[in-house]
């Protein structure tokens, strides 16, 4: 286990439109307001999204399962975001909901919004944390400062 104590710093209200990519705001806002530690929380519409639902393969390298959201339909999240050498990166798991069938997972491309999508992110000062990269995963994982 790695562990570090920080306090919340920012709180960031963002509202999404109609077909805007949950991904894509999430990026520019960390980049112009410089938010390099958060938790992020979503609750809204999606009207698609490409989801994990978990590993296709674990060995030698995970290989992640998508399955197809076709929306519209309500989602509620809650994640992440610490930078890697590129930049900024969310990583978010969420409940999916349309005719009463539900998705879980992580949502990691094509996620167009579907009327609204209310974004609040809660930056963490005090702590100093990154995704890097871990050739047992092939996943770029979090890592704390400090506690290599």
């Amino acid at each position: 286990m790695e562990y570090s104590i920080g306090r919340v710093g920012r709180v960031i209200v963002a509202r999404l439109f109609e077909g805007e990519d949950l991904h894509a705001c999430i990026d520019q806002i960390a980049r112009e307001a410089q938010v390099r530690c958060a938790t992020v929380l979503i609750t809204g519409g999606f009207r698609s999204a490409a989801v994990v639902v978990g590993p296709e393969q674990e060995k030698p390298q995970i290989v992640p399962r998508f399955t197809a959201f076709d929306g519209p339909g309500e989602v509620l999240g809650v994640g992440t975001l610490y930078w890697d050498d590129a930049g900024p990166r969310l990583h978010i798991h969420t409940a999916i909901g349309k005719d009463g069938e539900n998705l879980v997972g992580c949502p990691r491309r094509d996620t167009r919004t579907f009327l609204i999508l209310e974004v609040t992110i809660f930056e963490i000062d005090g702590i100093e944390a990154t995704r890097q990269f871990d050739p047992t995963s092939g996943m770029k994982l979090l890592r704390l400062k400090g506690r290599e």
